[in-house]
């Protein structure tokens, strides 16, 4: 059996002298030319195709491979002559397979009528032709040719006008990426580390801890998943298109000739954030050439103006006053220091530090330390220093060894290995103890904060406390630190204005939840019972509103 226009003619395709495949005499200069005849490459008997008696051998007919006992059957095509591949020769080749199909008859239209071959070109202008002055397709640059301009990095051909392929000193990559559009994600990536650095894969090789004085956390590190983001959870932002100046000159109002109208300091101060109300001192002094703090000062009392006094505060000096307030004259408020040294972040604390030494001419640490003693000074000292590990990942591994080193320090023996708790309590990571406080329960069936309270005993009792409370769940610990403000015969109104103040911009919202769902009453409402006056309605203000 035959195949039209195989095996090529004299005249056919494929092109003969000169064409390719190169014939003798061509280029690349070849023995016999192509395909390689006897002594050419590959060297074999009688040249290629192999002849018979080579590799391999025709399996006979009936016998796997060999096809069916008789030959394949014929699909009418075995008395058609060969001409060879010609695009002249079309027509006949048409006519004889009509005559063996049952005489169909071929559209003339199908076949090129102009010599040329097959298929014919497109012509200028039609459809499939190139556009004018480009480039024929699949062909680089022609000499002369004119090749419209690359319009990005990275598009042009070697050579040519344009950017070349950064990198590339010759040919553009087969599949160059897009300008303007992102890199393909890694179709293995590690995960992200929640803060900064990139969670170890796990099984790897452990990494050198960033911080030494931690344990680096390498294999078995396992990605915690963060809080749900819900946005912005204060209760006071940005006010749109507050004006200084034009504010100053509200709180000028305010205050000028008899009375005061504390009306509008509250609605004013109530409605901006604290970005907004600390230049208020500067834009104040510029414009009527008065202190505000003084101001303020002479115009209110009680406990509406140390509210007020604390807003116009930045957070850090805030809370440097607070600590220093706790710390100086008889007795102190150690209820206050652990909770501000044990919610804030590093780079709070540290701003911390900065200003109070420069408001108090003295450190934080050395007024800790001359006015606490024993293990809850070195409880404290720790937490002063801002130099907790903050990775958000958490090595389970290490989970269950902190866990155990834990136990081992307290229920399992007869005394108290005080410095343990405060090794790990004060440098792992939130996320970590988090893992830690799990493990710890998974193993003794008792939950830290019980085993603290059996093993400790007085103000390192409560800080040790207060630390694993303020980690396990910050709005909590702040929803019962201001239920406890407010509970009982009078208020401790130092400690409801700096948690109303500090959080306000903070987790407002999410204390306002945990409040009403663990005490039953709303914070607003108690507010609303506990305090009077335009005291109580600033509170109200920073509380933002009842659940």
């Amino acid at each position: 059996m035959s195949y039209p226009g195989y095996p090529p003619q004299a005249g056919g395709y494929p092109q003969q002298q000169g064409g390719y495949p190169p014939q003798p005499g061509a280029y690349p200069p070849q023995a016999g030319g192509y395909p390689p005849q006897a002594g050419g490459y590959p060297p074999q008997a009688g040249g290629y195709p192999p002849q018979a008696g080579s590799y391999p051998p025709v399996p006979p007919a009936g016998s796997w491979g060999g096809g069916p006992p008789g030959g394949y059957p014929s699909i009418g095509l075995g008395n058609i002559s060969n001409p060879g591949f010609n695009a002249a020769n079309l027509p006949a080749m048409a006519s004889q397979i009509s005559a063996s199909m049952g005489n169909f008859n071929p559209n003339p239209s199908m076949f090129p009528q102009a010599p040329g071959g097959y298929p014919p070109a497109p012509q200028a202008g039609g459809y499939g032709a190139p556009s004018p002055n480009q480039q024929p397709y699949g062909l680089y640059p022609q000499p002369g040719g004119n090749m419209p301009q690359p319009q990005g990095q990275g598009m042009g051909y070697p050579g040519q006008p344009g950017q070349p392929m950064p990198g590339y000193p010759r040919a553009p990559s087969p599949n160059p990426s897009m300008p303007g559009y992102p890199r393909a994600p890694s179709p293995n990536p590690s995960m992200p580390g929640y803060g900064g650095a990139p969670a170890p894969m796990p099984g790897y090789p452990k990494v050198p801890s960033p911080n030494p004085s931690m344990p680096g956390y390498g294999g078995g590190a396992m990605p915690i998943a963060p809080a749900i983001n819900r946005g912005f959870r204060g209760s006071i932002k940005d006010f749109p298109g507050a004006d200084p100046l034009r504010d100053s000159e509200v709180l000028r109002k305010a205050m000028k000739g008899f009375g005061t109208d504390e009306q509008a300091i509250i609605e004013l101060l109530g409605s901006r954030s604290n970005r907004q109300r600390v230049p208020l001192l500067r834009s104040y002094k510029t414009a009527y050439g008065k202190d505000l703090i003084k101001d303020l000062h002479s115009e209110l009392s009680g406990n509406f103006r140390k509210l007020v006094m604390a807003m116009l505060k930045t957070p850090a000096e805030f809370d440097a006053y607070e600590l220093y307030s706790a710390i100086k004259g008889a007795g102190t408020d150690e209820a206050c220091l652990i909770e501000i040294l044990s919610s804030r972040s590093n780079a709070e604390i540290k701003a911390i530090n900065q200003i109070y030494k420069t408001e108090y001419k003295k450190s934080l640490e050395d007024s800790i330390s001359g006015d606490t003693s024993g293990h809850f000074r070195r409880l404290l000292i720790s937490l002063a220093q801002g130099n907790r590990d903050e990775r958000e990942t958490v090595d389970v591994s290490l989970a269950k060894q902190d866990a155990q080193s834990l136990y081992a320090a307290g229920e399992d023996k007869l005394g108290t290995d005080e410095s343990k708790f405060n090794a790990i309590l004060c440098a792992r990571s939130k996320p970590h103890l988090r893992a830690v406080f799990h493990e710890y329960q998974q193993m003794c069936g008792r939950d830290i904060e019980k085993s603290i309270g059996r093993e400790m005993s007085g103000d390192l009792e409560s800080g040790m406390l207060a630390v694993v409370r303020c980690i396990k769940n910050t709005p909590v610990y702040f929803a019962a630190r201001l239920n406890n403000a407010m509970r009982g015969a009078g208020t401790k109104d130092t400690a409801l204005i700096r948690i109303m103040v500090s959080r306000s911009e903070v987790d407002m919202l999410d204390i306002r939840q945990e409040y009403v769902k663990n005490y039953g009453k709303s914070l607003y409402t108690d507010i609303s019972g506990d305090t009077s006056g335009d005291y109580k309605k600033l509170l109200l203000k920073l509380c933002g509103g009842s659940d």
